[in-house]
């Protein structure tokens, strides 16, 4: 589903920068922006251009669809993913990625 507002982006793309222990100035000066700007995006103050997303993307090493959308109801986010994984025996982790891999190769 489509991300509803800028506001909604801008708290996504602060919740990613912290994650990854970034400021501001680090993301704008990686994406090419000045850091007033990178700010305004972030606060969600302010609409901007599909070339400056991507840039911001690119400097927090995430797709656009980590802003742009948002995952449905009920969705396991990665760190639960690997979190259960880790939990598992070696055994039931091998099964798991094999299963994983005959489903991302159906897909093809």
């Amino acid at each position: 589903m489509i991300v509803d507002g800028l506001r909604s982006i801008g708290e996504k793309l602060f919740s990613i920068r912290k994650r990854n222990g970034l400021t501001q100035a680090q993301v704008a000066d990686a994406s090419g922006l000045s850091i007033n700007t990178y700010a305004e995006i972030e606060r969600g103050e302010v609409n901007t251009s599909i070339e400056s997303i991507m840039a911001i993307c690119r400097a927090l090493h995430i797709t656009p669809d980590d802003i742009l959308t948002e995952a449905p109801e009920g969705a396991a986010s990665e760190a639960d993913v690997l979190a259960r994984l880790q939990a598992c025996s070696p055994r039931d982790k091998a099964t798991a990625l094999s299963i994983l891999d005959a489903f991302l190769r159906s897909l093809n």
